[in-house]
């Protein structure tokens, strides 16, 4: 198993496999995983409404430079990698960028017509910032400009379809063994699920192992075109970076 301390940053947008890639990360012998740590902050500073938002707040540090300084701290129960769920929509505009700097920094990425049209159930009227693209984006430059190395980019899509592929791709990205244990897990919840598993993780608390990509035929409403464009526009610059399955 790999032994130099690794911490990955998986930046996400909404709506995408990312509690999914959580439990086969966190199905590693070798790996501690954390949910959405910013995700009070987020809510205070947005004072944007979600289901037991309240609770999430008071059981989650919203200061998000003490959250920073775990992230970038010891890695907790002696693992020596600290996979990192992030939503890249709470990467707000008041938060040093500075600890990106610390942490290996990868992405998930989702088709915007399927990811928008899903979106639409819990917002019904999103934004671009509040689909992650503009951040995704954002710490991808940064990353690119600061190493002169392209990071890992990884699409929803390609992992449903390819598992075994598509991982084992992003291990050899990482530097660490790809491992079997990646591509299943138990059943049900667990005690790094974030306080809102309750209201979300339903059906991925059902799940043993990726679920095989379905299509989704729903378009986006006229309304939202506009964002859609944008939408293709920064996923395309991410997509074209992808690790393939070939």
């Amino acid at each position: 198993m790999h032994h130099q301390p690794l911490r990955i940053a998986m930046w996400s947008g909404p709506r995408n496999i990312s509690t999914a890639l959580m439990r086969s990360w966190g199905n590693r012998p070798d790996t501690f995983v954390c949910d959405e740590p910013f995700y009070a902050h987020y809510l205070v500073q947005t004072k944007i409404t979600h289901p037991g938002g309240d609770e999430v707040i008071r059981h989650q540090e919203n200061d998000w430079r003490k959250v920073a300084g775990w992230l970038t701290g010891p890695i907790p129960e002696d693992k020596t990698i600290f996979y990192q769920k992030h939503m890249a929509h709470h990467l707000l505009p008041n938060m040093e960028r500075g600890w990106l700097n610390e942490v290996t920094n990868c992405f998930l990425i989702r088709e915007p017509r399927e990811m928008l049209t899903s979106l639409l159930h819990f917002l019904p009227q999103p934004t671009l910032a509040d689909t992650g693209l503009p951040q995704q984006v954002e710490i991808f430059r940064q990353v690119q400009e600061r190493t002169g190395k392209t990071p890992p980019v990884i699409d929803g899509r390609d992992v449903l379809d390819n598992p075994r592929r598509i991982l084992g791709h992003l291990c050899d990205a990482l530097h660490v063994p790809f491992t079997e244990a990646m591509l299943s897990w138990p059943a049900g919840p667990r005690s790094t699920d974030g306080i809102w598993a309750k209201y979300w993780y339903a059906a991925v608390e059902k799940t043993t192992s990726f679920q095989p990509y379905t299509p989704k035929p729903d378009q986006v409403p006229e309304s939202l075109k506009q964002v859609q464009e944008e939408c293709e526009r920064l996923y395309h610059e991410l997509y074209r970076h992808r690790l393939h399955a070939t």
